[in-house]
């Protein structure tokens, strides 16, 4: 239903579900300055980010893990939208019921997205899926 509007798909079978169409994580990145953002619009500036750390768990693994200790990051997934539709995001209740949770979106194109991790943090897999395009709009 929701595949037409969605690009650079990692596995078709698992992300597209009868509730909506899965996005995945492609990278994870920390705000380490502050960005600007201002009235006008003349003294806009980004936050200046770095990609976070990941590693395998075992040597022969084929995917890496993030650590994530609590706090605040930005998310960029593997998909990306055709433009043609306004798609509404929401976080995946397996990523709510782990204490990380990201705001509901209305977009037509995919922005890196700020998650929230609480108390004891997460391990997120490579490729994991995060979030969930619930509803399209033409």
């Amino acid at each position: 239903m929701y595949e037409q509007y969605v690009g650079d798909v990692v596995y078709e079978e698992t992300q597209a579900r009868e509730e909506g169409f899965d996005l995945t994580v492609a990278s994870v990145h920390e705000i380490v300055e502050p960005g600007r953002v201002d009235f006008g619009g003349g003294e806009l500036e980004p936050a200046e980010t770095t990609p976070h750390d990941s590693e395998k768990r075992n040597p022969d693994d084929d995917y890496e893990w993030w650590t994530l200790r609590e706090g605040q990051y930005l998310v960029e997934y593997n998909e990306s939208l055709t433009g043609e539709a306004t798609v509404t995001v929401q976080s995946r209740t397996e990523l709510l019921e782990r204490g990380v949770s990201h705001p509901t979106l209305r977009v037509d194109e995919l922005p890196r997205v700020p998650i929230s991790v609480g108390g004891a943090g997460i391990r997120i897999k490579e490729n994991a899926r995060l979030s969930t395009i619930v509803d399209a709009e033409t």
